[in-house]
């Protein structure tokens, strides 16, 4: 059994306001708060093209293609040599072909106080490992907190940076993820989590 890395626990949040059914990177509350010289630029993967959106503060968002993730590009210039944005694209490059377990960015993410924490523990899971979203609620300090860590995990908005497709459900299955279930099963099969031959 894994032990997630402890942190002070935290008793006093809002847990309804995280119990939203929405799960996307880009919720309307998140892209508002943006700084205004946010620019954005498309990374290849096995996985599809891979948004990122980035400022002199850090990388605000990796995100699968949709409809919504167009979008928000519609609304922000493309980058143009951003060194941030390069080198998120490189890391992601190196992880995708086996050279990197461990990313190192900056990142400048919001949303609040209890997203935060819980993307924070997210960051903590190590490469080839996974945990539930009861193991999380109870590092936070309270067990029955498994929703809303899961409503938390739905709306981190760096995929595969910020590992919510490490997290899994109580009884080992794998749960929703706001890319889709194939990536999911593609990014922890990867990591060796899981067999490919189990979804190929």
């Amino acid at each position: 059994m894994y032990v997630l890395l402890s942190i002070r626990p935290v008793f006093l949040y809002n847990i309804r306001q995280d119990l939203s059914t929405e799960i996307t990177v880009f919720n309307l509350q998140i892209f508002k708060q943006l700084p205004r010289r946010t620019v954005w630029e498309d990374v290849a993967s096995p996985l599809g093209p891979l948004t990122v959106l980035a400022s002199d503060n850090g990388v605000h968002a990796i995100a699968f293609e949709s409809d919504r993730t167009e979008q928000a590009k519609t609304n922000l210039p493309r980058a143009v040599n951003h060194p941030i944005i390069n080198t998120a694209a490189e890391q992601l490059a190196m992880y995708f072909n086996g050279t990197l377990k461990v990313f190192d960015l900056s990142l400048d993410l919001r949303g609040t106080d209890f997203q935060k924490r819980v993307w924070k523990l997210l960051l903590e899971i190590p490469f080839g490992e996974t945990r539930t979203y009861g193991d999380i609620a109870r590092v936070l300090g309270n067990a029955g907190a498994s929703q809303a860590v899961g409503a938390a995990n739905g709306k981190n908005p760096v995929s595969i940076v910020v590992p919510c497709h490490r997290v899994i459900g109580a009884s080992g299955h794998l749960t929703g993820y706001a890319g889709g279930m194939e990536k999911k099963k593609f990014l922890l099969a990867h990591e060796g989590v899981i067999q490919p031959t189990l979804f190929g």
